[in-house]
């Protein structure tokens, strides 16, 4: 059985006697340890998607299996728990809380475990390091740049060790070289971590980046484009250096 199992997910929304359906009967299956890229028009899908496998919105019908997990069938207090544990979240416009250092940000998520003071510390300082910003460590958002306030959001995706990582846009809103440096450093999180990476773009150079990039339509796949090699990335990266 594949890590994250999708089967005729299909999910509803009304607005009056309006029915839209972002999904629509949708099959798919991700692998562990995968770097998934997922592109499509606006409204074709994509974060709804990353939504309903981040367990923040739940499916109309249709089956959706992480790690042998029915995420349907869970309550909501279990729901939460799982989520803490496998779902790190990357968000375009960063969300971070703009009276807390990046420190604290990071340290946000960690609240909701048990964990002393000391391992609260070591896991933020560890994630800050990773994402190479810990020199940045006691600023506000406001003191950082957009590249460096994503650091720190992909931080706080990080700190609490999830199995998955999904990323609406992560490099939207950042210019091309800080772009390139992110998403250099999710595919070092894929790679070397081994952490499942869902993420969603409009940007055709960041896909070069992931093993895999699916196309979604009116809530339907529509096809796929085959795993790159890493020379691809590397090229890319090179181009985005000279173009920066």
């Amino acid at each position: 059985m594949s890590f994250i199992q999708c089967r005729a997910l299909t999910r509803i929304y009304r607005r009056g006697n309006i029915e839209i359906r972002p999904l629509d009967g949708l099959d798919l299956d991700i692998e562990a340890g995968e770097f998934l890229a997922l592109m499509g028009p606006s409204g074709s899908g994509k974060t709804t998607l990353l939504n309903l496998i981040a367990g923040i919105d739940a499916a109309t019908s249709g089956n959706l299996l992480i790690d042998g997990h029915e995420l349907a069938q869970m309550q909501t207090g279990r729901l939460a728990d799982w989520r803490s544990r496998y779902i790190g979240y990357v968000f375009q416009l960063y969300n971070l809380v703009p009276v807390l250092t990046a420190y604290e940000n990071v340290e946000v998520p960690l609240l909701l475990h048990r964990l002393s003071r000391r391992e609260r510390h070591r896991r933020v300082s560890a994630a800050l390091e990773l994402a190479g910003i810990a020199d940045r460590h006691d600023h506000y958002p406001r003191q950082l740049s957009g590249g460096q306030e994503q650091r720190v959001a992909i931080a706080r995706a990080l700190v609490a060790d999830p199995r998955i990582i999904v990323a609406d846009e992560p490099t939207g809103d950042l210019d091309r070289e800080s772009a390139r440096q992110i998403m250099s450093l999710l595919q070092r999180l894929n790679r070397e971590l081994g952490r499942t990476l869902i993420m969603v773009t409009h940007d055709v150079r960041t896909t070069r980046y992931a093993s895999r990039c699916l196309h979604l339509d009116k809530g339907r796949l529509v096809d796929s484009a085959p795993a790159v090699s890493a020379d691809s990335a590397t090229a890319l990266e090179e181009d985005g250096h000279a173009g920066a």
